[in-house]
């Protein structure tokens, strides 16, 4: 299943050497097992897992398409265990798509960051690199790409072809910047993954009302990347206006989300595609935005929310609340009430299909 063309296995791993990096328990298979020792050189679904393949299992809901695998090994949680074929090595654990993202990092490393489209090193003689940069020894700099008087970019760290580093912009070690990147009045910490299209640092929609229409508010502020974040395609990150946009770390960001000026980003949270935070709001460590949320601003949400996709949040969140709608709300009380909308609607209209 996985396409040799685009991530090359980094070897074969054997069964034994696949639990004991997942810290999984090992349910051999007892009849039509694969040869032993068995040997994993592939990450597949289960509908389209073939011998040498290694595949997961979360859920009953994926019952037939298990029925039907020939991957060579599944991860699966010990209370589905009855459900593996026999002919299917059972590899057991608790968190199966843990499990498989442990286990695909190993055999296909090169997926787990972007690197030089050009498979280069170095500066690339079509790159414009201001002679006040300082580029510590070991970035690479793919053609096109644009950086700035006093940037500096640490070792290790990649920038893809016709990005665009500003002037006096910091970024870590062991980054990778993604094609047509616009990085400007922005700090990045190491390990950081910014894929393709996004911008950071440009101008946050500030404006005055005058007589003569609306004035122009000088953004200030900065947009400060910590360690470890990862950061879509197409996402959009505006600087501060009289103080600092914080993304804290070890956050995940989706492709084509919005976050405005001086809003600050706890540790460890994910946001979802389509999700858009307005100016000034606060968002908690570990909290969880669902895809197309919108979040009004000046809000703060607590510490290990959720927030449901399509939700629109108007006040303030309290900590490790979960919150669903629009207005959003308690999650148990907006699903109540569209199970009540529902269930007046069908009393309406009978006949009409559910």
């Amino acid at each position: 299943m996985t396409v040799a063309a685009f991530f090359h296995l980094s070897r074969p791993f054997t069964i034994d050497e696949i639990a004991e990096l997942s810290g999984a328990t090992i349910r051999a298979a007892p009849s039509g097992a694969a040869p032993t020792p068995a040997v994993i050189t592939g990450v597949a679904p289960l509908a389209a897992g073939h011998h040498g393949d290694l595949c997961f299992f979360a859920s009953p809901r994926y019952l037939e398409a298990l029925a039907t695998c020939r991957a060579t090994a599944c991860f699966l949680r010990p209370r589905h265990a009855h459900f593996l074929p026999d002919r299917i090595i059972g590899l057991l654990v608790e968190d199966p798509q843990r499990a498989i993202a442990l286990a695909a990092a190993q055999l296909f490393p090169e997926a787990m960051r972007p690197e030089s489209l050009f498979s280069a090193s170095g500066v690339s003689p079509g790159a414009a690199v201001h002679p006040q940069a300082r580029l510590e020894p070991g970035v690479t700099v793919d053609p096109g790409a644009v950086i700035g008087p006093r940037a500096e970019i640490g070792s290790g760290s990649v920038i893809g072809a016709q990005a665009v580093i500003g002037p006096d912009v910091r970024i870590g070690r062991d980054c990778s910047i993604g094609a047509h990147v616009s990085i400007v009045c922005s700090l990045i910490g190491d390990r950081v993954i910014i894929h393709p299209g996004a911008r950071l640092g440009q101008d946050g929609f500030g404006f005055a009302r005058s007589e003569k229409g609306y004035l122009k508010t000088p953004q200030l502020g900065r947009v400060i990347v910590q360690d470890d974040v990862e950061i879509g395609a197409n996402t959009t990150v505006d600087r501060g206006a009289t103080r600092d946009t914080i993304i804290g770390e070890g956050t995940k960001i989706d492709n084509l989300v919005q976050i405005a000026h001086n809003v600050v980003i706890g540790r460890f949270c994910a946001i979802v595609a389509q999700t858009g935070i307005a100016g000034s709001c606060e968002i908690g460590d570990q909290v969880a935005l669902g895809g197309q949320s919108a979040v009004a601003g000046h809000l703060k949400i607590g510490e290990g929310a959720a927030i449901a996709a399509k939700s629109g949040v108007m006040r303030d969140v309290p900590e490790g609340a979960r919150y669903g709608g629009s207005p959003a709300r308690p999650l148990r009380r907006f699903l109540r009430a569209e199970a009540m909308m529902d269930k007046m609607a069908r009393r309406e209209r009978p006949d009409e299909p559910v």
